[in-house]
């Protein structure tokens, strides 16, 4: 009698902790599902969801900073009792974080950084460190001389901000390495060709590219190849395309950063802050330097 008791309490006790764990809602606000890199990001939440017997409400802001502070407060409005966000825009956003902190909705930003409101944790590689391993790479294929292309994200992400910060501090002490055009392309794939296509015109002697994202150096690739030029071309993500672009030689290297496992972090690091453990601020995530 007394172990069908305790089998009982049991079955009880874990069928509570699976309804407390089911009644949790977390809504989680996506820059843009335009992206691979987002994409995975978006399903290691979602795997991680499931797993944990969570409820996840995903949105796309579509890389609109005002269609997010929409969707954000609906989120809150709709009851979720935290916030993954991955910022279009990591000022516009605080406009948002701050109405989550007035409604008593905590927040998590993953892969981007928020330049205000309170934030409980955020989730992300280190982009400086990644800016600076793809700077130091291209300086060593340079062997220390050349001129470089920057193709910059969208202006005011963290990412952005701190991809260019490290790439440009690791080429800073080379005086033979100039950057001869530095121009934003917003992490798009047609616009990183776009952009290429009129450096191309205007600068007669390229040597490297860095881009701050695949998406941008797979357009520039584009424009590069039909122009006939041999160009080293540098990404940032680790996406498909780009991991296959440096497996068959026409990229010279992409960062790695793993957006699968950021979600799922995040999401992670939701339950446990719910629940009331500890949670760190700052939650890193692993680069590589993908080469053939």
């Amino acid at each position: 009698m007394k172990r069908t008791a305790l089998v009982v309490l049991l079955v009880l006790v874990l069928g509570v902790a699976s309804v407390s764990a089911q009644s949790y809602v977390v809504g989680l606000s996506v820059s843009t599902l335009n992206n691979p890199f987002f994409v995975d990001l978006k399903e290691g939440a979602e795997e991680a969801a499931a797993q944990l017997g969570l409820t996840l409400i995903a949105t796309d802001a579509q890389n609109d900073a005002n269609r997010q502070l929409s969707s954000v407060e609906d989120l809150i409005s709709r009851g979720v009792n935290i916030l993954v966000i991955n910022p279009v825009d990591s000022s516009a956003i605080v406009p948002a974080i701050r109405a989550a902190n007035k409604g008593g909705v905590p927040v998590i930003t993953v892969d981007r950084g928020a330049d205000g409101g309170t934030v409980v944790s955020h989730v992300a590689s280190d982009n400086v460190a990644g800016g600076k391993m793809a700077g130091e790479f291209i300086v060593e294929l340079l062997g220390g001389r050349g001129k470089v292309v920057e193709l910059e994200g969208i202006p005011g992400t963290s990412a952005a901000r701190d991809r260019g910060t490290g790439f440009n501090a690791a080429i800073a002490s080379y005086g033979d390495i100039k950057v001869v055009a530095k121009q934003e392309a917003g992490f798009d794939r047609a616009r990183g060709m776009s952009v290429m296509e009129n450096i191309l015109q205007a600068q007669p002697e390229i040597n490297a590219v860095f881009a701050h994202n695949d998406e941008m150096a797979l357009g520039a690739l584009t424009a590069i190849r039909a122009s006939g030029r041999d160009i080293i071309v540098v990404g940032f993500d680790a996406t498909d395309d780009a991991v296959k672009a440096v497996e068959e030689g026409r990229m010279a290297a992409t960062v790695a950063q793993k957006p699968r496992e950021m979600g799922k972090i995040a999401v992670e690091a939701a339950l446990k802050y719910l629940k009331g453990e500890e949670v760190p601020e700052y939650v890193p995530v692993d680069l590589a330097l993908v080469k053939k």
